[in-house]
């Protein structure tokens, strides 16, 4: 079995990436700027920060750290009046990891309030650690976020399985050492010999998983 599976949030568990690219929209529309779909599409996997930057170059006249924040306020409120999106099979693959007992982590770029918001929607003990993107010093493409969490749990990122969505989160899962399956959603991923390649997380349970784990140790053993 992987040692912990560690599972992005944005785009992978959750299907918020809309509510952050509205977001976006409405903020640069309230400096007088336009914000297109293809805009929002850069910034899916950056990390907060570097997406403040970004749309400060837009004209956004704020520090970003208050673009941060007020981003982090809008989605959340969509996320109260609209519900948590999830993705489909990211819920049943979850519970699955937790029933054979494996350790599982949430590694994410948005900040951890969102986070929590998110996990306390999970009806069972969902995660043991949850790495967010205003506890590390690099966000991901950097594996500083992975290696992170493995560390937290105990674990040799390499023993490890990472789940995600975006070619940011999978640069970070990858130099992070972790096996990784990626799991297309708005962004296409390339075949590659470095991840796993899933169509949906829909009807996939812990065993494949372990699957993927088995491959990369008897891989690392030839």
């Amino acid at each position: 079995m992987p040692a912990a599976v560690l599972w992005d949030m944005d785009g992978t568990l959750v299907d918020t990436e809309p509510y952050w690219m509205e977001s976006e929209r409405e903020l640069v529309g309230s400096f007088g700027g336009t914000w297109t779909h293809d805009d929002g599409m850069l910034l899916v996997g950056l990390g907060l920060w570097t997406s403040a930057e970004i749309l400060r170059s837009r004209g956004v006249a704020m520090t970003a750290d208050e673009i941060v924040q007020w981003l982090t306020d809008r989605v959340q409120v969509k996320l109260d009046e609209k519900g948590v999106p999830w993705r489909p099979g990211a819920r049943e693959l979850l519970l699955s990891l937790r029933e054979r007992d494996i350790p599982t982590a949430l590694v994410t770029m948005s900040m951890r309030r969102m986070a929590e918001q998110i996990v306390a929607h999970i009806p069972f003990d969902a995660f043991d650690v949850i790495v967010s993107g205003d506890e590390v010093e690099e966000p991901k493409p950097h594996p500083e976020p992975y290696l992170r969490a493995a560390a937290l749990l105990g674990v040799a990122a390499a023993d490890a399985v990472a789940i995600e969505d975006s070619l940011v989160g999978l640069a970070s899962a990858v130099a992070s050492g972790a096996a990784t399956i990626g799991v297309p959603h708005i962004v296409p991923l390339p075949e590659s010999d470095e991840h796993v390649l899933w169509e949906s997380l829909d009807g996939r349970t812990a065993d494949d998983v372990v699957a993927v784990a088995r491959a990369r140790r008897e891989a690392a053993a030839r």
